[in-house]
């Protein structure tokens, strides 16, 4: 089992969490790097971490992004209370707020399995199961990385959890974003992730009530003890 950090940030400003995991992510590459002139003896393992949070309305672009999925000028944003990053995951346009479980594993995959891919459909995988409690039924779109519903049905097809990783030397940070009880308007003011004839959902909308946000956070914990293995510590 890996040992694994668990940190609830509970509602938090994103650029502050964005360089809380910096933080963490250099902290992890540095101690992997001086492990290179050690003894597998000497070696230090750095702990993983796992980062649970709520942002405050904001939207996020990432490297491969395009600035003009953004439907909103600055007074827009400021109308919507919303503030806008362009920050260094792989990815286009997203959007974070209140509502929304937003998850950053901080893993040095040296000791899980070094394999992006596999990565990431781990983490749909844990988003699948935690929808399958509640009678939802999530799956995956094979040119497309996140978590949807009715992926089988192009006309029907609506993203739940998006995701979008950065991964240097085998560490990853940034991750998920999984619509619990989000407002969905939002997203209006968006191509969601560069995809302009896909919809997007929650699980409020699916199920027509509002979620307990600490149930839900569980559950996907669970999850994600189980398939990657780790220790929370």
């Amino acid at each position: 089992m890996r040992n694994t950090v668990f940190t609830d940030l509970g509602t938090k400003d994103y650029k502050e969490t964005w360089d809380y995991q910096t933080e963490l992510f250099d902290a992890i590459i540095a101690e992997k790097v001086k492990n290179r002139d050690l003894s597998e003896a000497e070696q230090i393992h750095p702990n993983n971490h796992l980062i649970f949070v709520e942002h405050p309305h904001v939207y996020t672009l990432g490297k491969s992004g395009k600035k003009e999925h953004l439907l909103l000028d600055d007074q827009g944003l400021k109308e919507k209370g919303a503030t806008y990053y362009h920050i260094n995951r792989g990815g286009d346009i997203t959007y974070h707020g209140p509502g929304q479980i937003v998850g950053y594993p901080i893993l040095d995959l040296d000791q899980f399995f070094t394999d992006i891919h596999r990565y990431l459909r781990t983490i749909e995988e844990a988003v699948i199961l935690t929808l399958a409690e509640y009678g939802i039924k999530g799956g995956r779109i094979d040119k497309y990385t996140g978590v949807w519903i009715d992926e089988e049905d192009p006309a029907k097809a609506r993203k739940i959890c998006a995701i979008g990783v950065k991964c240097s030397r085998w560490v990853t940070m940034h991750g998920f974003a999984f619509n619990v009880n989000s407002n969905l308007d939002y997203f209006k003011n968006i191509v969601p992730c560069g995809i302009d004839d896909k919809d997007v959902s929650s699980m409020e909308r699916e199920l027509g009530r509002k979620l307990d946000m600490e149930e839900v956070k569980e559950k996907l914990k669970g999850h994600l003890t189980q398939l990657f293995e780790i220790n929370f510590i």
